[in-house]
């Protein structure tokens, strides 16, 4: 049994074409090595010219033209399955950018790991926020292009345990080979349990940011969590690491009061990075430019909310707090 529904019957296609193509290839190269030696010069000093064969022409007029419906035949066949989505699928909605991969489910849960359940088929509605990614999970054989300002679709069904890599297979810029993630595949009874937890979990972030924790502590720890849970989710940290070393963007290490040079409007100035920075430069990020660093983040207004956004801002002054 293959990983997912679809893993058996592109293989059985691709071994089907490897099949055809192996044998037309050892029979035409036979066929060269045995008119080379038949008709090489030394045998016939004085050759004769052929003027066509009737026959010989239909063979390989005809036999190409069925070989080639075969191939037709075998990709429409699983085309249109792969295409027709059950009406019973579950929905996850999947965000594609620079570099990372973002999975939202029916219940408003966000992560950045892709979680299924065991023999249940599963519709992904496909999007990017950015440029052209390509959502790949070959142990499934499937993958569907992300296309800024449309929405493609694609299903499965998994049939095996365990994770299985998702990767980028559309050259998307300097980190598209970093553009990882994971399918998850879990038991039905097992995922149920993840999917409740998970949106008790946005339940308890809810509260958070409405206020409902009477103690300012405790809701400022649910907010940190739910901060260090966002810059996965929403893959800050495909560009920003939080151990101080260098990426695209400037270390989230120590970032919270620090004094950096930016750039705006073509001069330098400096500023101590606070609350204001910081919601600006997720707003706004090419409006003030870390000196050093390229251009490259895009807004993130569509991404993330006030109140996610006040999130993040917390869990970074808990990494200056930690220095």
């Amino acid at each position: 049994m293959g990983a997912s529904n679809f893993t058996n019957q592109v293989d059985n296609v691709f071994l089907f074409i490897l099949v055809i193509s192996v044998v037309l290839l050892i029979g035409i190269t036979a066929a060269m090595i045995y008119f080379v030696i038949k008709y090489r010069r030394s045998k016939h000093p004085n050759p004769v010219d052929i003027h066509g064969n009737v026959l010989l022409e239909v063979v390989w007029t005809v036999v190409p033209f069925f070989i080639v419906m075969g191939f037709f035949y075998y990709g429409v066949v699983d085309y249109r399955e792969m295409r027709n989505i059950p009406e019973d699928a579950m929905e996850v909605e999947v965000m594609g950018r620079m570099w990372s991969w973002m999975y939202t489910y029916p219940n408003g849960v966000q992560t950045d790991t892709l979680y299924v359940p065991l023999n249940k088929p599963i519709k992904l509605k496909i999007k990017s926020v950015d440029v052209i990614h390509s959502f790949y999970v070959p142990a499934f054989r499937i993958k569907q292009d992300a296309v800024p300002g449309m929405e493609t679709k694609m299903w499965f069904k998994a049939q095996q345990e365990g994770q299985f890599q998702v990767m980028c297979a559309e050259y998307c810029g300097d980190r598209h080979s970093y553009m990882y993630s994971q399918v998850h595949v879990l038991p039905e009874d097992e995922f149920e349990r993840w999917y409740a937890s998970a949106a008790a979990e946005v339940e308890t972030f809810a509260q958070a940011q409405e206020g409902a924790e009477v103690d300012e502590a405790a809701r400022l720890e649910k907010l940190v969590k739910q901060g260090q849970r966002l810059i996965k989710t929403k893959g800050c940290i495909a560009c920003h690491t939080l151990d101080g070393s260098r990426l695209v963007g400037p270390s989230f290490k120590g970032i919270w009061g620090k004094t950096e040079t930016v750039i705006a409007n073509g001069e330098e100035k400096t500023i101590v990075v606070d609350e204001a920075y910081l919601r600006r430069s997720m707003l706004e990020p090419n409006v003030e430019i870390v000196k050093g660093y390229p251009p490259a983040m895009p807004p993130q207004g569509s991404i993330l909310n006030e109140q996610e956004i006040q999130a993040i801002i917390e869990f970074l002054k808990t990494l200056k707090a930690e220095q």
